[in-house]
């Protein structure tokens, strides 16, 4: 296994919490990073490059590099025409650690380790995983079956051996982690980092409206449904949320994909409406700031760690 130099001694808990669509704001990034874990965001939770830029300066001036580092998620997508003047951005300002979705490219990745940065990217598939490395990304997140969001349906066990088998890189493993068992079994599987999205959500400082985070504190695994008919790609939604707009569940998948660009409005709408989580919901049932949080996955990782060696 291979933890980049980056994050060598910088985190007290081998963890990075997922950047989210209208959810990853800068007091979830600053908490993360403070806690000791990455914090990310996606560029595109600012609608303007320039708003983007202004999330930077508040939080690089919130952590002043004595917390642990921070990530953006940029979408590749040929679709994005917001790409080019985000990876500017993030060039220009140095930004530690990119994770990039929906697409490999050689240049974006060439641009990102130029200035020292490190490049991970969402794969859900050994395919993806083998174009990634080629590419020349520093890890892979394996987004595996029960994560939140637009996920695979591969199981995480298999596919996280299988990537380990061939990739000596850092892994990032997605799916269903909500406490520190889970991060250990990632740890115990093979994977550097495990990948939290949903136990994030249900915190103080996320920009999750109320309502959507009683949803996931109330949730259970059976509440989750994985469907393309919100984005026109397969994602894990909350079955309420669905239903409060109008939506049946049970519907047949409709064969479309959005386009990134003309359909922005449309993807803000979905996600604001209709409200994703992952199959760990049932491991969720408060809401508590960032720190204590993270004092609880760490105190929980440890004590699964010493069960086995007890």
């Amino acid at each position: 296994m291979t933890l980049p130099a980056l994050l060598q001694k910088m985190l007290r808990l081998p963890v990075v919490a997922a950047p989210m669509f209208l959810v990853s704001n800068p007091a979830l990034v600053i908490a993360c990073c403070r806690a000791g874990i990455v914090g990310s965001f996606p560029s595109l939770n600012q609608r303007t490059a320039e708003g983007f830029e202004g999330w930077l300066d508040e939080i690089e001036a919130a952590l002043d590099g004595k917390a642990a580092p921070f990530a953006v998620n940029l979408i590749v997508h040929h679709t994005n025409d917001r790409l080019e003047a985000d990876l500017d951005i993030c060039v220009r300002r140095k930004v530690p650690i990119v994770i990039t979705s929906f697409g490999t490219r050689l240049d974006v990745v060439r641009r990102i380790r130029d200035h020292g940065g490190l490049v991970f990217h969402d794969v859900i598939s050994r395919r993806h995983a083998e174009k990634a490395i080629e590419a020349g990304v520093d890890g892979l997140i394996l987004v595996s079956a029960g994560a939140g969001g637009h996920a695979g349906n591969l199981n995480p066990i298999a596919f996280c051996r299988e990537i380990r088998s061939f990739f000596d890189g850092c892994i990032l493993l997605s799916g269903s982690i909500s406490d520190g068992a889970g991060i250990a079994a990632a740890r115990a599987m093979g994977a550097d980092l495990a990948y939290l999205g949903t136990r994030f959500i249900a915190t103080t400082e996320s920009a999750a409206v109320s309502g959507y985070k009683e949803m996931i504190e109330r949730g259970r695994m059976a509440d989750i449904v994985y469907t393309p008919n919100v984005t026109g790609v397969n994602a894990n939604f909350l079955a309420a949320s669905l239903i409060d707009a109008g939506m049946d569940p049970k519907a047949p998948p409709r064969p479309f994909r959005p386009d990134m660009s003309d359909e922005l409005d449309h993807e803000h709408k979905a996600w604001k409406d209709i409200w994703s989580a992952g199959h760990g919901i049932g491991m969720i049932g408060d809401c508590p700031p960032v720190n204590e949080l993270v004092e609880r996955l760490e105190n929980e990782y440890h004590e699964t760690i010493r069960q086995f060696y007890s």
